[in-house]
């Protein structure tokens, strides 16, 4: 993909909170081929992050890694902070970081609980306010949710689904906060994805499998597409939406 896409991020600065590995890793590849310079945070894979960001550097693209954990509040604001003493400015915002813990209702632990909601619900308001601050007109934050809010088929990922759930009220929420400023919010819901944590092979994907409309797992690549696409010019209308993309899983 060149600079000159017709949905091109030229001059454009993004931040991909959790862009080390799957789908956050194709975010930060799709946002920099469109010209944007990229920050993206990890919290444990060093060799990972670094190997994602030295490869497009030798592409001649603007990468910075960050290691931040989203559980930890000064963290995840300070990498804000870096992001826009790094490169000037801030004018996209993707939250991709997530962790999905299941099991029955009897024996599902209070720390689980709220490591859930640490992560997959704090952390992103605290991402979003902080990266606020530094947003003006034509600003975009993205949320990657999850297509359990709007389908749950099994038993034990309830308050996984709540998690993302919390997600499409925020968002609704904040566009009335941000829509004055000219900044957009949105959500992406993925079904199932091909990635380490969830490969498109074995018992638990043959399952998802056949409760699809497309019997097939995505790709994080077109996870990207879509994020690429919001984050643009052409998606100046969209604000406040949930938008899923998950092969009918929820259809």
């Amino acid at each position: 993909m060149s600079n000159s896409t017709r949905n091109s991020l030229q001059n454009k600065v993004a931040l991909v909170i959790g862009g080390s590995r799957g789908i956050g890793a194709a975010i930060v590849e799709r946002l920099a081929a469109e010209g944007a310079a990229v920050a993206f945070t990890y919290v444990s894979s060093a060799p990972k992050a670094e190997a994602l960001a030295a490869g497009l550097r030798a592409q001649d693209r603007k990468v910075l890694a960050i290691q931040a954990d989203s559980a930890d509040e000064p963290a995840l604001r300070a990498a804000v902070d870096t992001t826009v003493k790094t490169y000037g400015r801030l004018d996209i915002l993707v939250n991709n970081a997530g962790v999905l813990a299941v099991g029955p209702l009897e024996d599902f632990s209070m720390a689980d609980f709220d490591r859930t909601l640490a992560i997959n619900v704090r952390s992103v308001f605290v991402a979003i306010q902080e990266a606020a601050r530094h947003m003006g007109e034509g600003g975009r934050i993205i949320t990657i949710g999850s297509t359990n809010a709007e389908r749950m088929p099994f038993a034990g990922g309830g308050v996984y689904a709540m998690s993302k759930a919390a997600i499409v009220g925020l968002t609704k929420g904040l566009a009335r906060d941000l829509g004055p400023r000219g900044i957009t919010i949105n959500n992406v819901q993925p079904g199932p994805v091909d990635t380490d944590m969830n490969p498109d092979s074995g018992e638990f994907a043959t399952t998802l499998k056949g409760l699809m409309a497309l019997p097939r797992y995505g790709r994080t690549e077109e996870i990207a597409s879509f994020v690429a696409y919001l984050a643009g010019p052409e998606a100046g209308y969209i604000t406040g939406a949930s938008l899923t993309i998950d092969g009918g899983f929820a259809a």
